[in-house]
């Protein structure tokens, strides 16, 4: 799939496309006008509906008629033309990857939206800053934007408006592997689209629903969404949209292992391509062809297209489908036993591999290190502040000279108070990181005699088990024994792997060895399944945006161990018989949120207060340590919910 096609744009101008493209004269007439037309906002408004005209054939045209619109609107101020401009040419910059310039023109939209005090076109600037994180594969602060932007939109009851950033938030939510949120999002968006007269919207939700359906491993769904998104592309001649409904449904038809149907439809979509001048598109359709030919054992043909996709991604600099390329071409070469070009092609797909996984780990790091940066600007801003303030202060003490006694005892006052009010702040700051050093001192000790002893048992107690079963197994070969003692051995011999297995288990929830080498994410997901195989609860885990190289190990084996205590009172206490765990990390709020929910018996929380079980001091001592918050909900016979939040 192309990834600049499945991004609908939330378009300020709130112009369709789509509604001239069935008119080839509209163009003309307008670039008639607009020879002719005087510099006010009308102009803006025209080379707004041009670059619409061009968007759907020529995104360079339509460009540069977006620019001079946004241009003339700064000369005129006319700052709703700005939004409109902006709007739109953030998309083009967006298929363009020009990220940086997109985010840092929708930023000014929120500004200039906020300076007109006015939500709706506040909504769209969210929106379309949204469009763009999205772009950027930031799906978590994607979604957030489309969730300020949706609030924002709800009290002006714009439902088409809505459905298109449902729309768009299906995709993240399909990227993050949510596809029931995302069919949720997909279906609402469809269904207000259907009755409005927007058919490029309605196409492209279609559309992106079908991906959604796909994902989610419901072909049937898919393809008949699908065939609806092309005969709308045919209502609309909205070429994009025809040629990608063909090439999925060619690869519906790719995974039914019908060779026929799938070469049709990859070789009408290879000509669509064409004449849009769409070389990924073209690259996507002749692997597509290739594979059809491959499936029906015709590997000269199949090889013949699938070197044009090749070559095509290679002079494009397209590494993904070069990548994707190479190894399709492997495939054909396994086929016709050249085993050796075959391995070839994996190596060199194999480096595009590594060039992606360094390109991510880079781009991780340019983003912690634009953040820093965006933090020390703002911490020498306040600086600046303060000491403005202060030379307005000294500035007025000196205009004050006729006051200038009484000021002084204002100020020594001020200042025996403001020094004694600081006394009693570092001495509470000072017992607070005293409480703190021994809850640390504490969970480190823990820590340490937990890692030992399970170490101990490991190697010292499990080695003996496991030589005493040897000794034992060596022994019954030289034994003779009476079929009722060698029963009784063999239940001897269960029993001490029953034992071996129990003391490795016990030494793996002492320090478990997923939470060191993987990361606090794998560790619980691990924890949760180990829970569900017992047989002793049903226990379910979901996360969203956890990055473990963000986390500390202090505060990953911290947060492992209070999760782990939660779990553990929920089997113990409250006769469950599901478990939710939730772990979000919200990289824009720097906060970790825990959610452990039970459909248990529940209690009445207030009986906490006066608890003396190890079990809760421990959870309460280690969220005290992480300096976060603590929010136990509960009622008899309505289960518990405890809820964590901890800044990072």
């Amino acid at each position: 799939m192309i990834k600049k096609l499945l991004i609908l744009i939330i378009c300020l101008a709130g112009i369709a496309a789509s509604a001239y493209s069935q008119d080839g004269n509209k163009k003309d007439s307008l670039l008639k006008v607009l020879a002719t037309a005087k510099e006010d906002t009308g102009k803006v408004a025209t080379y707004i509906e041009i670059g619409n005209l061009y968007e759907l054939d020529d995104f360079h045209a339509a460009g540069s008629y977006y620019l001079k619109a946004y241009q003339l609107s700064k000369r005129l101020n006319y700052k709703r033309g700005e939004l409109k401009s902006i709007s739109n040419y953030t998309y083009l910059l967006n298929v363009n990857s020009q990220f940086d310039s997109s985010l840092l023109l929708n930023k000014q939209a929120i500004q200039i939206a906020k300076s007109l005090n006015d939500n709706t076109a506040l909504a769209k600037a969210w929106a379309n800053t949204g469009n763009t994180f999205q772009y950027m594969d930031e799906y978590d602060s994607a979604v957030y934007c489309y969730e300020v932007s949706i609030k924002l939109f709800e009290s002006s009851g714009d439902k088409v408006t809505i459905a298109k950033i449902q729309d768009v938030l299906q995709n993240a939510y399909m990227k993050i592997g949510q596809n029931d949120k995302a069919l949720k999002y997909g279906k609402s968006a469809v269904n207000i689209l259907r009755t409005s007269n927007d058919l490029s919207s309605l196409g492209q939700a279609i559309l992106n629903t079908a991906n959604s359906f796909q994902s989610a491993g419901q072909a049937d769904s898919a393809l008949a969404y699908y065939n609806e998104a092309l005969d709308i592309s045919h209502k609309i001649n909205h070429k994009r949209l025809e040629a990608i409904s063909l090439l999925d449904i060619g690869n519906i038809h790719f995974h039914q292992y019908n060779a026929d149907s799938m070469k049709a439809y990859y070789q009408k979509s290879l000509t669509i391509f064409k004449q849009l001048d769409d070389f990924e598109g073209e690259s996507n359709a002749l692997r597509g062809i290739a594979h059809a030919y491959l499936l029906k054992k015709d590997f000269i043909a199949a090889k013949k297209n699938i070197e044009k996709a090749l070559a095509i991604s290679d002079s494009l600099e397209l590494l993904s489908e070069k990548y994707e390329n190479l190894k399709s071409l492997s495939s054909v070469l396994y086929a016709m036993h050249d085993i050796a070009e075959a391995e070839r092609c994996l190596d060199s797909a194999q480096i595009i591999e590594n060039k992606f996984r360094g390109d991510e780990i880079q781009k991780k790091t340019l983003s912690i290190e634009k953040r820093f940066e965006t933090e020390k600007k703002e911490d020498r801003i306040k600086l600046q502040q303060i000491q403005i303030k202060k030379k307005t202060t000294f500035i007025y003490f000196l205009v004050a000279g006729a006051i200038a006694l009484l000021v002084i005892l204002l100020l020594s006052y001020r200042n025996y108070y403001n020094r004694k009010k600081l006394q009693q702040a570092k001495i509470d700051e000072l017992e607070a990181e005293k409480q703190l050093t021994a809850t640390e001192a504490v969970l480190k000790g823990e820590e340490q005699e937990r890692t030992r002893l399970a170490k101990d048992l490991h190697d010292g107690l499990g080695g003996m088990l496991s030589g005493i079963k040897h000794s034992l197994n060596n022994m019954k070969e030289n034994l003779i024994m009476t079929p009722e003692n060698a029963q009784a051995f063999e239940r001897s011999i269960d029993m001490l792997d029953s034992s071996i297995k129990e003391m490795r288990r016990v030494a793996h929830n002492m320090m478990p060895e997923m939470l060191l080498k993987y990361g606090l994410d794998t560790a619980l997901k691990e924890f949760c399944n180990d829970i569900t195989r017992s047989g002793a609860i049903h226990t379910h885990y979901q996360s969203l945006g956890l990055t473990n190289n963000m986390l500390d190990q202090t505060i990953s084996v911290t947060v492992y161990r209070i999760v782990q205590e939660l779990v553990n009172n929920a089997i113990k206490h409250a006769a469950a018989k599901n478990i939710l765990v939730q772990v979000h990390q919200s990289v824009t709020e720097k906060l970790l949120t825990i959610t452990v929910e039970d459909d248990g018996k529940g209690f009445d929380p207030a009986i906490l207060q006066q608890s003396t079980g190890m079990g809760w001091k421990n959870i309460q001592n280690r969220v005290d340590f992480l300096k976060g918050k603590l929010d136990i909900k509960s009622s008899p016979e309505n289960g518990t919910s405890a809820l964590i939040e901890i800044a990072i």
